[in-house]
């Protein structure tokens, strides 16, 4: 398949780098820390700000203060954190003003996990702290493509995520979900599935991004 867009608009954490591990020590340790029940088999939810967590987990603290913890213990627990195949190939590969990362994570996180993973910090960044509302809500991605100087419907959104998928289709993009976090299925909704980012190839001519993929399934 291929596919034309002006810019691509990339979430992190599932799709540039997998810190899945630290993701649920550390919120299964926050939640130990703050007398959420079942602390130890807590799952949390894929996607989703980690302000909104807090404010559904513990609505009666302090949600800035249980931000900063949460985000102490995720910098810290950085051993396993990889980033994912074909990743370093195709960001290597893009023009830097084509492409931006919309992400939950606060700043302050996605700057530390870039590091650790040795990954470019892009010019253009959507982060939790620049919007009101998270995913699924379109805001972060009709951020992103402003940012980029495109409409919406220009940008391809890579997503692993439901939450992820549900707020780039709102925003009127095209979305690309990769699997890993989810099945097929549960990303459904998204305009296309691979497997993998090794599995996308990417050039520019004629002041547009062609997009080259082989879809496990073909949706939304």
């Amino acid at each position: 398949m291929l596919v034309e867009a002006k810019g691509i608009l990339f979430d992190n954490d599932g799709v540039l780098i997998s810190s899945i591990g630290s993701v649920v020590r550390s919120w299964r340790k926050w939640a130990a820390m703050y007398d959420v029940p079942n602390a130890d088999a807590y799952e949390v939810p894929h996607g989703v700000r980690a302000l909104e967590v807090i404010q559904a987990l513990r609505p009666d603290i302090d949600a800035a203060a249980g931000l900063k913890v949460i985000e102490d213990i995720e910098l810290e627990d950085v051993a396993d954190l990889e980033v994912l195949p074909g990743v370093r190939k195709l960001l290597a590969s893009l023009p830097a003003e084509r492409w931006a990362i919309v992400t939950s994570g606060t700043r302050r996180l996605i700057e530390g996990r870039l590091a650790v993973a040795k990954l470019p910090l892009p010019e253009r960044l959507i982060t939790a702290d620049d919007v009101v509302n998270g995913k699924p809500d379109p805001e972060p991605y009709r951020k992103g493509a402003a940012l980029l100087g495109f409409a919406n419907s220009d940008c391809i959104v890579i997503e692993d995520a439901p939450s992820g998928v549900g707020a780039g289709i709102a925003a009127g993009s095209r979305v690309l979900a990769v699997l890993g976090t989810h099945s097929a299925e549960d990303l459904k909704a998204a305009t296309w599935v691979i497997r993998s980012l090794e599995e996308l190839k990417v050039t520019e001519k004629g002041g547009s991004l062609w997009l080259e993929f082989e879809p496990v399934a073909v949706g939304g």
